[in-house]
């Protein structure tokens, strides 16, 4: 997942970029704009403590069992725009994603150096700005379930019900936990990845009563994931 550029007609690494709730992979940036924005990037977010992924245009702020993810999002032309949101671990999968809507900035266009740094350093700030309010929003996982669980039910969203379900299973709301999940399991299995996804879900709808299980689960789920992203293995404090 980490991007370098061509050397001696050798094509570059790829990147990864958001599409919908995933971030896939693209060929790797070549411009000025991707140095031009690293540097303004590490004025505004390093000293937030967040770290840059390898030399791409991503940025995670890393909770442990969540992550701030930051995409200064590459144009079909050159220049930027900007992503922000943030992604529960306990999906256990090998890509970043945003799980929770993100704030969207729109897209600044590169012509020059000296046009798009000040630009740069703009789009820098507001990332800065809503890592921080991120992390305002959701302080400790009795104020993500509240979110989470508050959310309008959307027909065909299982995956609103999934997350809802495991945060009220581990903040000890069994009953809430398990209303959740049953919405899961009453979407047809149209596909592997929904049949995939009930399975996960009747496994925790067995456990939803028991918080300590329920927390292993995740635990599992976090750490698993956290080993298919590359980051650093990390002792969990869920709560």
């Amino acid at each position: 997942m980490l991007l370098n550029s061509s050397v001696h007609g050798v094509p570059p690494r790829p990147m990864v970029v958001s599409v919908g709730r995933s971030i896939l992979l693209v060929m790797a940036d070549c411009s000025p704009v991707l140095r031009i924005i690293t540097s303004a990037a590490r004025e505004s977010l390093k000293p937030l403590g967040l770290a840059q992924r390898g030399r791409s245009r991503l940025w995670i702020d890393d909770h442990g069992w969540w992550l701030g993810v930051v995409e200064f999002t590459p144009p079909r032309t050159a220049g930027s725009g900007l992503y922000v949101g943030a992604m529960w671990l306990w999906y256990d999968v090998d890509h970043l994603a945003f799980h929770v809507d993100a704030v969207r900035t729109g897209l600044e266009l590169f012509r020059t150096e000296d046009q798009f740094t000040p630009l740069a350093l703009d789009l820098s700030r507001q990332a800065a700005a809503n890592v921080t309010a991120l992390r305002e929003k959701f302080p400790a996982l009795p104020n993500v379930a509240r979110y989470l669980t508050s959310r309008p039910v959307r027909r065909g969203f299982l995956w609103d019900s999934f997350d809802a379900g495991i945060a009220a299973a581990l903040i000890g709301d069994p009953d809430m936990a398990r209303d959740h999940f049953e919405r899961v399991l009453r979407e047809d299995a149209l596909a592997p990845w929904i049949a995939k996804a009930q399975e996960k879900t009747r496994e925790l709808h067995a456990i939803a009563a028991d918080c300590d299980a329920v927390t292993a689960w995740v635990t599992r789920a976090v750490d698993s994931c956290r080993s298919k992203l590359g980051l650093d293995p990390m002792v969990l404090a869920i709560s």
